[in-house]
Order: structure tokens, then C-alpha cells, then sequence
């Protein structure tokens, strides 16, 4: 007999091979509906895949994460099948699920228009009415070679080749559509009636712009109509806080095509860059860090040591001058080992915490570059800290604590904890990574943190931990992470004296906090919608006159205020236009200014400014000294 083992514990017994779905059934009708797949002994089966021996098994339905995301997956293919329909003579590439939804590369003789995608979704929904079954076939390969090359599928052809040791290969057949994939998919199409094309877009084959253009059709996908409504409603109020459209509305910075996926920054958006840094550089200072600055260019023989040239090279800018290869440096660790490596250190100066505002470069794909969230030029809040075994615990402590305060002040409450472990190929003693990842979870238990666990994710030299946060649309973005390397030490041979007076591997922790500079202030400009808390606003500011007779008041208001807070003058400025007072309030509340003074004769002969915070909010009439107290507080409370 075999035995099925479900989630609660009970088991059925089956006179031999039995399929999910048939589980499933023996279960109840109302089940087997719901079907989309299983776990087959912590794999994700198709519902027709069969289990021949003894197994665990958890029936996926669409109430599940994984039943969401095969949908998803499935409705990728349904793109396939579309356009097919409509577009015979495009040639189908590749259909991967996505956070919150999936694409699909197509490469076609015409750019696709808004009307077709809109085509393209009313023949989907077509074909879900048809409500047919979705079918699996395990194919030889020479079948599966046969059945794309009579199709002018050169694209899957090309996606066979990469397979050389694959000699069965799933296909799925959406009716006359045939697709390549590894599974599972929906065994029908009525689980995919909740769905969206959202956008097009261009792709390059394989990622690369060397290679030829694809164009790339996005959606999404749901288990329930509110969750897809939902989503559509998160998006729209995304695109009203994108912050490439609020960077050039509100003159913050520019990207040119003269330099790809680097940062033109504009002095009001230069001075949100300065908030972030001093705020990180006090960071250092109050804990225990000594900031340092390494060279941006680094010799190849370097790169050779820490194992960059071999496999990271094609995302290194490198040059070549007498006769010798450089790169610019991708990251600050080897740089920052280098400083370590100079004089003997001793035990006593462990833990050693070094910090840098270090520019690092990366060759990534056009493709991949999005505004100031991911570039080619960026500046990292990198921490290297050396210590001993015995230290890591306590500094992975500290770092917790500190983070958490950091992501406070900037308005990040949420985040979520997770420790990657040992992967199976990795550097380092069993015994140093059971002390090291005892460690990090110890810690973050001492913390008071609850955690996820990715097993076997961890990096070949050492265990981590990847803070990530939430932002006001609950999307999450991964900042922090403090990482162990057992490695760079070696393979660069640093060292320190022992109490024993022999020489001894320091540990290195890797550590950041914002991460790329870049992409944190893109992240805080979407998270306030362009309206920065008063600390960390380009301008707090703005003193208007009513008629020439004010200027020479509002002048003196703006120095008094500067005077008060000099650390913040370049933040405060007067508006002295010849423009109706309306139309200068209106223009500044469209900057996103948290305060516009107006003076008028009144306030001016009574010593005082009329107060408007931003959201359109009459604080009313207050003297000068009242509102450089209440912009202090603001300042200090990092409201």
C-alpha cells in the first residue's frame, strides 16, 4: 500500500501510484476544484504529477502563496497563447514569474502599441471562458527539438541548447499553444480569470544590449478580485510617487544619457544627499567606527586575490596604463584590509570597525538600470568591522540595535529579519559556521527580533543576516545585512597578534545600514511623496513678501532663522518676486515645502510671520522666535 501523509498528520493509503489531483479527490470534490498543485515531500508538483512511493504531501490551492505565484507563472503562458492567436509570425521567448506578477519577452517584426496589449488581455479572457485544461507531457529531447523547430521557435530552441543534460523536458499544451517549462502550472485555465497586463516595455535577449531587442509584455495575477484591485490601486499611487517624476519636478537631480546609470545631483537634491551623509557619519562617529577613504582605481593582481577578476570581472570597469590591467573598484573590502594590513594590530585593538562613504562602480545592463534605484555609480554606507570568533555575536548585537534606531529617524519601523546559512559549497570549517550562525541567530533573539531563515543562502565565506524594510505601500525593500566572511582575511592575509603572541585570522563583518545612498533617497523620496520630513528637506523654508515695502523684513526673518540654524541656513530662503502672493504660495506647496512664511505690513510693524505648514495648514500669525522653536523641535523630533 501507499502512503500518503498530509499536513495534519493523517494518512491515506492508496493500492498504488496515485496522482495529486486523485489525493486530492479521495479528499472531497470541493478540494480537488481547488486544486492547482502539491508539495510533494517539499518539492512543487504539477496536480497530474504521480507520486509512486510513500511521500508527504500538501495540496496547493490558490489560498496559498505558492498557488498565487503558479498562477502567476500560468498566466505568463496564457500570454503565449494569445498572442499566437493574434500574432502568428512573433516568436515566443521566455515567461518567468516576478514579484507581484509575471512578463513575457516576444520578439515581433513591429513594436507592440497600448492597443494591442488591450487586444491581447480581451483574447486571454476569451480563452478562459473556454475554461480548457491545461496539459503536461515529459518529452524526450530530440521530440522537444522537433516540435519548436517546426514552429519557428528559434528562441526555445536557443533555451534547449543551454539544457545539454536535460533529456525529458516538460511541455505544456494550451490547446493548439505549446510551451517549455519546468512547472507546475494551473491543470486549468478557470484559476486564472483574476488578472492584469499592465505594461510594455524593452528587453534585450538574455539581458544583454549586445544582443537584440525584445519586447517585454508585463501583468499580474491574483487569487481574488480584492487582492488584484488592491494592487492596481498600490500601483497607481506608486506611480504618483515615483521618484524619477518627483526628482524632476521637484529639481532634486537628472539622469543623461551622456553617463547611464550614474547621478547628475541638483544642489536642492545634493542637499538631501548631505542630510543622509552627516546623519550616517555621526552614525560612525558616536559608534565607535574611524571613517577611512580608499582609492577608486585598484590593480588587477588584487582582484586576482579576492577571486573578483575571475568571477566578477564582466561587471568591473577596467583600464589598462603601462602596461597594467585596473578596475575600478565594484566594492570597499579588499581596500578596507589593505588599510588593516598596515602595522601589527593586536588583540586588544579587536573589535576594529572601519566605515566609508565608498564610491563603487558596476557595469550592470542597461535594461536593469532604474532612475536612482539601481545605477553604475554608487555610494555605499560600508562598514567593515574585525574581530575575533568570540566578538562576532556582541558587534552583530550592536549593529542590530543601532540599525533599528537609524531606520526610526528616517520613519521605518517595519522590518523584517532573515539569516542565510551555510550553502553547500563554502569556505570554512563545519565548527566555525555553527559558532558563526549560532551567532547571528543568538543575537537577533537577544534583540527581541523575530526572524525568517533561508537555508543554504549565505554566502561561500559566511553566514548573514539581510535587514529589510517596509515602506508606507508595504513594498519591501532589502537595505541592511551584516555578513561574516571567513575568506577576504585569508585570501588577502590579514592578521593580528593573539594573547598566546601567535598570529591569528581576524573575522570580518561586512555591514551597511542605507546601503547605496543612491537608492535609500530614492526609497525615502517615494516613501514621503516628495514631502521630506523637515530634517531632511532640500529647502524648510520659504519667507514671502506681499509688496516691495516687506522685502527689506522678510530678508531680516530669513537671517535671524539662519542665524538660529546655521546647520540648516542654505535651507531657508526668501521670495521676494514681484508674483501675487497666491501664486507664490501655490508654487511652493507644489515643492513640497514643509513651511511658507507670509509678511505682510501687520507682521511686519508687529515683529511676526504668518505661518503655513505643508498640507495647506494655517498655523496662523506667530513672532519669528515662536517659529524657531517650532522648526527646531521639528528638527530635533526628525518630524
Amino acid at each position: 500500500m501507499l502512503k500518503i501523509t498530509l499536513p495534519d498528520g493523517s494518512v491515506r493509503e492508496f493500492e498504488g501510484p496515485v496522482t495529486v489531483m486523485q489525493v486530492a479527490q479521495s479528499i472531497g470534490a470541493g478540494l480537488a476544484k481547488n486544486t492547482v498543485a502539491g508539495r510533494v515531500n517539499g518539492r512543487l508538483v504539477d496536480a497530474c504529477d504521480v507520486i509512486e512511493q510513500d511521500a508527504r504531501l500538501q495540496i496547493i490551492t490558490p489560498k496559498d502563496p505558492e498557488g498565487v505565484e503558479i498562477i502567476r507563472h500560468s498566466c505568463a503562458h496564457l500570454v503565449g497563447h494569445a498572442v499566437k492567436q493574434l500574432y502568428p509570425t512573433a516568436k515566443m521567448v521566455i515567461g518567468p514569474v516576478i514579484e507581484e506578477g509575471f512578463y513575457y519577452d516576444i520578439s515581433y517584426e513591429r513594436p507592440f502599441t497600448p492597443e494591442d496589449v488591450a487586444a491581447i488581455e480581451a483574447r486571454m479572457k476569451e480563452l478562459i471562458a473556454q475554461d480548457y485544461d491545461v496539459i503536461k507531457k515529459m518529452t524526450p529531447r530530440a521530440e522537444v527539438i522537433q516540435v519548436f523547430q517546426s514552429r519557428g521557435e528559434d528562441y526555445k530552441l536557443r533555451l534547449v541548447e543551454d539544457m545539454p543534460n536535460e533529456t525529458q523536458m516538460g511541455l505544456y499544451y494550451h490547446q493548439e499553444y505549446i510551451d517549455m517549462c519546468r512547472g507546475p502550472h494551473v491543470p486549468n485555465t478557470r484559476f486564472l480569470k483574476v488578472f492584469k497586463l499592465t505594461k510594455l516595455a524593452g528587453a534585450y535577449w538574455r539581458g544583454d544590449a549586445r544582443n537584440e531587442q525584445l519586447q517585454r509584455i508585463y501583468g499580474t495575477a491574483w487569487a481574488d478580485k480584492k487582492d488584484l484591485q488592491a494592487y492596481l490601486t498600490r500601483i497607481e499611487e506608486a506611480e504618483k510617487r515615483d521618484h524619477r517624476k518627483l526628482g524632476r519636478e521637484l529639481d532634486l537631480f537628472h539622469i543623461d544619457e551622456c553617463s547611464p546609470g550614474t547621478v547628475f545631483w541638483h544642489p536642492k537634491g545634493w542637499r538631501v544627499w548631505q542630510e543622509v551623509e552627516q546623519y550616517m557619519r555621526r552614525v560612525y562617529r558616536n559608534n565607535g567606527y574611524q571613517e577611512v577613504k580608499g582609492p577608486q582605481i585598484l590593480d588587477r593582481t588584487l582582484w586576482e586575490k579576492t577571486g573578483h577578476w575571475d568571477k566578477y570581472r564582466d561587471n568591473m570597469f577596467t583600464t589598462e596604463s603601462e602596461k597594467h590591467d585596473f578596475a575600478l573598484k565594484p566594492m570597499n573590502c579588499p581596500g578596507h584590509i589593505l588599510i588593516f594590513k598596515q602595522g601589527i594590530k593586536s588583540y586588544r585593538e579587536l573589535p576594529l570597525r572601519m566605515g566609508e562613504f565608498g564610491q563603487c562602480h558596476r557595469n550592470e545592463p542597461t535594461g536593469g538600470l532604474h532612475g536612482i534605484m539601481r545605477v553604475r555609480a554608487f555610494t555605499q554606507d560600508d562598514g567593515h568591522i574585525f574581530c575575533t570568533e568570540d566578538q562576532i555575536q556582541q558587534e552583530v548585537l550592536n549593529f542590530t540595535r543601532l540599525l533599528q534606531q537609524v531606520y526610526k529617524d528616517f520613519g521605518f519601523t517595519d522590518i523584517i529579519y532573515k539569516v542565510a546559512t551555510r550553502p553547500e559549497a563554502r569556505i570554512g570549517s563545519d565548527e566555525s559556521w555553527d559558532r558563526a550562525e549560532a551567532a547571528l541567530f543568538d543575537s537577533l533573539k537577544t534583540s527581541g527580533c523575530e526572524y525568517l531563515v533561508a537555508e543554504g543562502d549565505g554566502a561561500f565565506y559566511g553566514p548573514k543576516i539581510e535587514y529589510t524594510l517596509k515602506d508606507a505601500l508595504g513594498r519591501q525593500w532589502q537595505c541592511g545585512t551584516i555578513q561574516v566572511d571567513f575568506s577576504m582575511p585569508e585570501r588577502l592575509d590579514a592578521e593580528y597578534v593573539g594573547e598566546d603572541g601567535n598570529r591569528h585570522r581576524p573575522v570580518m563583518l561586512h555591514r551597511a545600514i542605507v546601503g547605496s545612498m543612491e537608492r535609500f533617497i530614492g526609497i525615502l523620496i517615494e516613501q514621503y511623496a516628495g514631502a521630506l520630513p523637515v530634517w531632511l528637506a532640500p529647502q524648510q523654508v520659504a519667507v514671502l513678501n506681499i509688496t516691495d515695502s516687506q522685502a527689506d523684513y522678510v530678508q531680516e526673518v530669513v537671517a535671524k532663522l539662519q542665524k538660529a540654524l546655521p546647520d540648516h541656513a542654505l535651507k531657508m530662503a526668501a521670495d521676494l518676486r514681484n508674483e501675487k502672493i497666491t501664486y507664490k504660495i501655490r508654487e511652493h506647496a507644489l515643492q513640497k515645502l514643509p513651511y511658507i512664511l507670509v509678511a505682510g505690513d501687520k507682521e511686519k510693524a508687529a515683529g511676526t510671520v504668518a505661518v503655513r505648514a505643508r498640507g495647506n495648514k494655517d498655523l496662523g500669525v506667530m513672532s519669528v522666535e515662536a517659529f524657531i522653536e517650532l522648526l527646531s523641535n521639528d528638527i530635533a523630533a526628525k518630524v
